[in-house]
Order: structure tokens, then C-alpha cells, then sequence
């Protein structure tokens, strides 16, 4: 079967980005093998990092007091290697050198409310904060949490904690008090910057008392500031820019690696992981991808649907550097009704459009065709991520969606709050596979003595150093946590927790997290196979599959929710295994097939493998605050189909 789905034409390729960068580093596009063209320039940018990451700066015009004539330091250490050591440069700066009238952002609620603000209004208003930063003594290095849904005022509240050199760090707010404190708590925030509630599903939420409570419970808060989303509140942001609207913007210059922001992991195995991301590396990795990997112009208008608590709202704010306008949505991707993201698009020009990949399956499920229903001008680009993109997602979008755009499948993590592996310009779209590895990233698939392996499961891994590995996990002053995460599996070189695929098309598929692969007969299995073929059946809406020892072996579980008026009958398990034999493999079979209400899924919207295993084995789970559904893992626990 022809895997190839949609191919640039020589116009798109022309005007990318990446193809001007390619000629100014001397490894130009050859038209006749793009492919080819984009190894040796891959090549070039893990073997001469030092001269790959001062092209960045200079072509992505990186703002800077102080340039930085020595680009990397100890630089066979991972970790350990040092980065632009000399430089000096403020985050804030970068992300507000347009300045002028054109409209940075729009900011839109599921009730409806739409709000936009100019580059020069948000300067505006960040020195307006960065004021008052200053009048209650806030330094470089304090932090200040943000508790916020995905709004404009966010968006200046983390700009003016930048703009001095504060630590920032935000969560949603749909999370509970003790999923706040497992987080603020480990950091000791000086400043809380809070709402007084948000709107989901067509309905609202009034979280003052959980924020008064994450107030008075960490010592180190000494004021919280208030921003108005319900009208219960006055707003603090506002009444601070009109009281110093006129205050001249400042920006602290600090080091590359001076931390920027603190993020969290899901946490759903104890108390999320601190981890620490410096300001110049955040800002050139994400430049750079914005720039030569999504082929982002100043005229784009980008969106991504994301919580504060996921590294992709991070990555978005991000898009105003190259001056682009940003879409920022806050509410269910449902409501009013299934088509809101889509109508989106539409209504605000969206020319790059950023989703998880459960939402596309969730929209295709739902029988949506935007194609017939929408216009979709500008849509040049779909971004997915949060989970493997399957095949059937693939097709769906070139089918149903729109014939002519570009689908780059991303891959990442918040442990780099960037990508591994994401999209080219230059290069096809094929069924199922990501497109190529992140440049000055020197990915590879192993097995386990690190030998690469192409065409073969293993495990995804970075051999060398890149200026977005975090700077160090908060409160880890040995690194022991820190090499603990990622360095125990292979000395010096970076192991990611993916299990993944090089394909002959120098492309890669993602099967699935590494400590979720299922082993029956000690053969390695990823999750996201077997999920694939189960969402080919049109009366499942989700799944979840584990491993379950039994009889000093593993047997694979299916969970299965099953659609309205739909039931899990003999004959459909039947269907489903039938399906997986034939598509995967007998290996891949599930034993047991069973139904549940719904998946546990953290707030980011991955799914939680691990807190089932956990239930299904009488198991604790360490941290259900990190999980958006706690409540249903009682559907898993004491299952009499699964008693040993």
C-alpha cells in the first residue's frame, strides 16, 4: 500500500523558512531528493552544534545585550554541557520586539466572550506589571505561580515575571487543592496570580476557596493577584495597568541558562517532578522550531488547544517572537457544540492549527467533514500531538478535513518542552509516520546496548546535549533526580521513555511510552498498536490496554467505552480481537475485553496506563490529583474477570 499522503509543491518549498536557513548554513536544498537534502542538513547540525546553534540565533534574530562568542562548553557532557555561557538576553524582550499595532492576541471563551490585544497594548501591560514587580520587591530567581485558564492575562502575567527574571509556573484551574499544592508547594512561590473561576462544558466554575486555601497552606505566598474570568473578583491585572500604564518596559538581562520557567511532569506515579527550563534555551529551541519546522511567518495566525498546565501552551505563547498572531481558547473543544474548534478556524483565519491527536479521532468519531462544512482559507498546516497519531487519523484529515495541508505529527515532551521529532517542509507526509528528526537533535531508536535500530521497536534517545535540556529538577542540587529521569539507561546519553520506529522514509512512528509497553511472551508491545486498530470499531469511543501478570506471564486487558446504546457483546469482542490479529499480530490479542464508563486521563489529555495497571494489580496510585478523571478508576479496581 502507497503510504504517501500529501507532497509540498516546489512554490511552498521555495518560500520556506527552512530553505533559506539551509542556504545561508551551505546545505542548500537539492529540489530533485529533498530527502536527501535534509539528512546532510540534519548531519550538519548534530556534528558542528556549536556553529548549527549560532545560525539559529543569528537567522531567528535572537535579541541579545550580550552575544555570545563561546556556544558550547563541555560539550561531550550530558549532562553537564553549557550553552551560550557569555550571552546575556531577557525571554520577555524577545517575545515583545514587534511592538506595534498589529494584533498579537485573540483570546476566546467557550461562553463566547472574545477579547484581542495588539503587541503594543500587551507591552503595554507587561511593563505595567513588571512595575509592579518591582514595588513589592520581586528579584530574579523568585517564582511566582500561575493558577490561570489559557487567557490573554496569563500570557502577561508570565511575560512580566520574565521580564524581571522571576520563575514561572502555572496549572490549570480545574485542578483541585492538593493537585496545586503537589505542585506549588515543592516550588515556594512568592506571588500567586489566580482566577476566580472558569467555564467548561457549558458550565461554570467558582474556584476562590481552593485558591484561598493553596494561599494560606504555602508559607512563602505573600499576596495573591486576581484575575477576573466570572466577575466575582475585582481584577488586579487591570486595575495594576491603570494605575501604571505608563510605565517604560524593562527587561532584566540575565544568563542563557537563568531559569525561565518551572514544569511539571503528570505526576501520576507521587509528586510531579520539578523541572527547570532556562530562558535562552526554551527561546532558541522553540524559535527554531516555529521557524524551519512549522514554516511559521509573521503573518500566520497560530492556535494550539491547551491548558496553562501543558508545555504546549509554553511552546504557543512562544509564536509571538517570530510576530505572529497567537488564538488562545479556554473552555471545552466541544462546546457549544463539536464543530467549536473547527468554527474557529474560520472565524479568526487560522493558518496553523494545533490539536491532540485524540481530538482528531474524537471529531472523526463524531462523523465531522469540515471540508463540506467550512471554508478553512488560510488552514495551511494541522499540528497533532499528546499521543500517537494513527493511520486512520492520518487519512482522515487528507480525507475529511482538508486535501491540501500540511499534517505534521510532533513529538516531544515537557522533560524538553520542545520536540524530538516533528515536521519538515521540505518533506511527504506518510501514513502514520512523523517526518523527520529536530534539527541539532540527535535522535536515534536503540535496543537496549544502545545499538540503532531502523525498522525495529526500541527505545527513542538523544546521544548528545541540546540547549533546551532542562537547566536541572527544583530542589535536586546533586542531580541525582535529574540523571535518575533520563540518564540511568545509558550513560551520557539521553533516554526519553518512548518506544518508537525509524522507517526506511527517515520518518518515525511512536508506539507508545516505554513504561506502558505491554511484554506477553516477552514480546514488546506498544499500547498505541493495539489502540489503533480498536478505533477502527465505530461503536468504541476510547480505550486503554494494560498488561496484567497471570500465571507467571502477561496477558494483555482492553478497557473499552463503548458508544451510546452500544454494547460489548460476544460477538463484537470477536470483531475487535479479529481486527487486531489480523492488523497486528496474535501477540497483540487482547485476553480479556472489558467495558468501563470512561479512561483515566491526565489534564493534558494523555492516558493513564499506569494508574490502571496500578488498580487492576491492588496497587496504590501515588498522585490521582494529576489525573482529570480520579473517579473513574473504581471502574478498574476488584473486577472479578480480572481476579488472579
Amino acid at each position: 500500500m502507497n503510504s504517501l499522503l500529501w507532497q509540498p509543491d516546489g512554490s511552498r518549498i521555495a518560500s520556506a523558512n527552512l530553505t533559506r536557513f539551509a542556504d545561508v548554513v551551505g546545505h542548500p536544498l537539492d529540489p530533485t531528493d529533498p530527502r536527501r537534502s535534509y539528512a546532510n542538513l540534519h548531519r550538519f547540525s548534530v556534528t558542528d552544534r556549536p556553529s548549527f546553534w549560532q545560525a539559529i540565533w543569528s537567522f531567528c534574530n535572537v535579541q541579545s545585550s550580550e552575544s555570545a562568542t563561546a556556544v558550547l562548553e563541555r560539550g561531550d557532557e550530558f549532562p553537564g554541557s553549557k550553552w551560550f555561557v557569555d550571552a546575556r538576553l531577557n525571554f520577555a524582550e524577545n517575545l515583545l520586539s514587534r511592538g506595534d499595532d498589529k494584533t498579537a492576541l485573540v483570546s476566546v471563551l467557550e461562553t463566547g466572550a472574545r477579547s484581542t490585544m495588539s503587541y503594543a497594548e500587551l507591552t503595554r501591560r507587561v511593563a505595567a506589571l513588571g512595575r509592579h514587580f518591582d514595588d513589592i520587591g520581586i528579584a530574579p530567581g523568585d517564582r511566582i505561580a500561575g493558577w490561570l485558564p489559557n487567557v490573554s492575562a496569563t500570557i502577561v502575567a508570565m511575560l512580566a515575571a520574565a521580564s524581571r527574571g522571576a520563575i514561572w509556573s502555572s496549572c490549570s484551574p480545574d485542578f483541585g487543592t492538593e493537585g496545586a499544592l503537589d505542585r506549588f508547594g515543592q516550588i515556594e512561590p512568592r506571588l500567586l496570580v489566580a482566577c476566580d473561576g472558569y467555564a467548561y462544558g457549558g458550565k461554570t466554575f467558582d474556584v476562590r476557596t481552593r485558591v484561598d486555601e493553596v494561599a494560606r497552606a504555602i508559607p512563602s505566598i505573600e499576596s495573591t493577584l486576581w484575575v477576573s474570568i466570572l466577575g466575582l473578583v475585582d481584577d488586579d491585572l487591570d486595575r495594576i495597568y491603570a494605575e501604571k500604564g505608563d510605565a517604560e518596559p524593562r527587561y532584566e538581562q540575565l544568563p542563557f541558562d537563568h531559569p525561565l520557567f518551572i514544569m511539571f511532569s503528570s505526576g501520576t506515579t507521587g509528586k510531579p517532578k520539578c523541572i527547570v527550563h532556562g530562558a535562552g534555551g526554551t527561546l532558541l529551541q522553540h524559535v527554531k522550531e516555529h521557524q524551519l519546522h512549522v514554516d511559521l511567518q509573521a503573518d500566520d495566525t497560530l492556535f494550539f488547544f491547551t491548558t496553562c498546565g501543558w508545555m504546549m501552551w509554553n511552546w504557543l505563547v512562544s509564536g509571538l517572537a517570530t510576530g505572529a498572531t497567537l488564538v488562545l481558547f479556554d473552555g471545552s473543544p466541544f462546546a457549544p457544540g463539536p464543530t467549536a474548534l473547527i468554527d474557529l478556524i474560520d472565524q479568526e483565519d487560522i493558518s496553523v492549527f494545533g490539536v491532540s491527536a485524540k481530538y482528531l479521532s474524537a471529531i472523526e468519531k463524531e462523523g465531522l467533514k469540515p471540508r463540506e462544512t467550512h471554508r478553512l482559507d488560510r488552514l495551511k498546516s494541522i499540528l497533532s500531538t499528546g499521543s500517537p497519531l494513527t493511520h486512520e487519523g492520518f487519512r482522515y484529515v487528507y480525507r475529511d478535513f482538508k486535501e491540501d495541508v500540511w499534517l505534521a505529527s510532533i513529538s516531544g515532551g515537557t522533560d524538553i518542552i520542545s520536540c524530538f521529532v516533528l515536521g519538515s517542509p521540505w518533506l511527504p507526509v506518510n501514513e502514520g509516520e512523523l517526518q523527520a528528526k529536530g534539527l541539532g537533535m540527535d535522535v536515534d531508536v536503540v535496543d537496549e546496548r544502545g545499538e540503532s535500530l531502523v525498522g525495529e521497536k526500541g527505545e527513542l534517545i538523544c546521544r548528545q546535549s541540546f540547549p533546551s535540556a532542562p537547566v536541572g529538577f527544583w530542589n535536586d542540587p546533586d542531580e541525582a533526580k535529574y540523571r535518575a529521569a533520563y540518564f540511568d539507561s545509558l550513560a551520557n546519553i539521553w533516554s526519553h521513555g518512548d518506544f518508537a520506529e525509524l522507517t526506511e522514509n527517515d520518518g518515525m512512528i511512536i508506539h507508545g511510552r516505554s513504561d506502558a509497553v505491554l511484554n506477553p511472551g516477552g514480546v514488546r508491545i506498544g499500547t498505541a498498536e493495539i489502540y489503533r486498530q480498536v478505533e477502527t470499531v465505530d461503536a468504541i469511543v476510547d480505550s486503554l490496554a494494560i498488561g496484567q501478570e497471570w500465571d507467571d506471564d502477561t496477558r494483555i486487558v482492553l478497557f473499552v467505552v463503548m458508544r451510546e446504546n452500544a454494547a460489548l457483546t460476544e460477538e463484537l469482542q470477536s470483531e475487535i480481537k479479529r481486527r487486531i490479529r489480523q492488523h497486528a499480530s496474535p501477540r497483540h490479542v487482547p485476553a480479556v475485553i472489558l467495558p468501563v464508563p470512561d479512561v483515566p486521563r491526565t489534564r493534558s489529555g494523555k492516558i493513564a496506563e499506569l494508574a490502571v495497571r496500578n488498580v487492576v494489580h491492588g496497587e496504590p496510585v501515588k498522585n490521582t490529583s494529576a489525573l482529570a478523571n480520579p473517579e473513574v478508576l473504581e471502574a478498574f479496581a476488584d473486577r472479578p474477570e480480572l481476579a488472579v
